[in-house]
């Protein structure tokens, strides 16, 4: 927090009272139900959290990096689904402020500010997973047009967004693929749908859809920028804020089991003393504080760079990496404190340990992210 000016500041306590106060008496119902929060969603607009990135002239409130990974923290603390709401649509803001036509701004983003707008991004198909280069969606230019076919899975908020950022290739011809793969702006309209909700682990509450393009006919305007064949390069640095989201929602995660342990730890007695004084339960306490700290510093960091204007797919992959590992351990360790307590769906760590694994496998899988660090720290430290 001390990086952070007063206004930032006053925001992140605006949230974090927020979620104390209206999140957390109705979180178990909302999930358990697996419910929409249009209550909360409305009430997230209101706060301007939709706009947390997008500057004047089209937003009222912006801030740094750091700060929105410090209210998405604080969201995911509360639930991780409500930072998920967010996720896409920051992404598909970043990418309109950094390639988008001045049209295209304009049009888009002082409704997004606001959240009467929302936005996501659909990149992952069903037979390509993190191999972005392999997507067989099209975008054919005829005449002032494009014609869109194909299927996208697993997108978030696909139901409750008006604005889809389409990764695309319009050209299935070039080599090397990348140069071949472009991002539309795409809105509703016929030959677009929504086929289905995919049922999930965790992550509840909102929806993860499979959308199809069938013949869908959109204004030659609606390409992201001014050319064709930048949409991979463009889509990945926006995914470097979506992984410093992503890790930021890891480190809310890991944050809720922590505190939840240290609760009960010192309300919960065996053998006559509460179970944190028992060496192995001390243990476990000391080592989800230290690493829940060295994570949400990754996170900072790489909040900070990015805000600096430079690459930073190596230290947001670190960030979402080690966060997100640490979230999944972290809810683990928190199940053995709770024992059978921990096990039960009346308690919220059940939750967590359903929550965290989104986290491995979201924005890039963990797996993909070890080799973009390691191709990063080949490239910077070259022989």
């Amino acid at each position: 927090m001390d990086e952070l000016n007063d206004e930032e500041r006053a925001i992140v306590e605006v949230v974090r009272v927020f979620v104390a106060r209206e999140v957390l008496p109705v979180v178990q119902e909302l999930e358990h139900a697996n419910t929409y929060p249009e209550e909360l969603i409305g009430q997230m607009k209101q706060l301007g959290i939709f706009g947390l990135t997008i500057p004047e002239p089209w937003g009222n409130v912006h801030v740094s990096t750091r700060c929105y990974a410090l209210v998405t923290e604080e969201l995911s603390r509360g639930w991780m689904s409500l930072a998920g709401a967010m996720g896409g649509h920051t992404v598909v803001a970043k990418l309109l402020l950094d390639y988008g036509t001045v049209e295209q701004k304009n049009r888009y983003l002082p409704a997004m500010s606001t959240g009467d707008l929302r936005a996501t991004m659909a990149l992952t198909e069903a037979g390509g997973g993190s191999d972005l280069q392999a997507i067989r969606t099209t975008a054919i230019r005829e005449g002032p047009q494009y014609v869109v076919n194909g299927s996208k899975i697993w997108i978030s908020n696909a139901r409750h967004s008006e604005l889809i950022a389409l990764l695309c290739k319009t050209d299935p011809r070039a080599e090397p693929a990348h140069r071949g793969i472009s991002i539309l702006l795409i809105e509703k309209g016929p030959g677009f749908s929504v086929s289905r909700d995919l049922p999930k682990l965790g992550y509840k509450g909102v929806e993860s859809c499979e959308i199809a393009f069938d013949e869908l006919r959109v204004d030659a305007s609606a390409l992201l920028g001014e050319e064709e064949g930048h949409g991979f390069a463009q889509m990945m640095r926006g995914l470097e804020i979506g992984r410093i989201q992503v890790a930021s929602r890891a480190v809310g995660v890991g944050r809720a089991a922590l505190e939840d342990s240290l609760r009960y730890a010192q309300e919960r007695e065996a053998f006559g003393k509460p179970i944190w004084k028992h060496e192995s339960i001390g243990n476990y306490l000391a080592d989800m504080a230290t690493k829940l700290t060295a994570a949400r510093q990754l996170v900072l960091y790489a909040a900070g760079r990015f805000d600096s204007g430079v690459r930073v797919d190596l230290e947001a992959g670190m960030a979402k990496l080690f966060a997100s590992e640490t979230a999944m351990e972290i809810a683990l360790d928190a199940m053995r404190i709770h024992g059978g307590y921990g096990y039960s769906t009346e308690f919220d760590v059940e939750r967590y340990f359903r929550d965290a694994p989104l986290m491995i496998i979201g924005e890039g899988t963990n797996e993909i992210q070890r080799n973009v660090i390691a191709r990063q720290l080949i490239e910077r430290n070259p022989l």
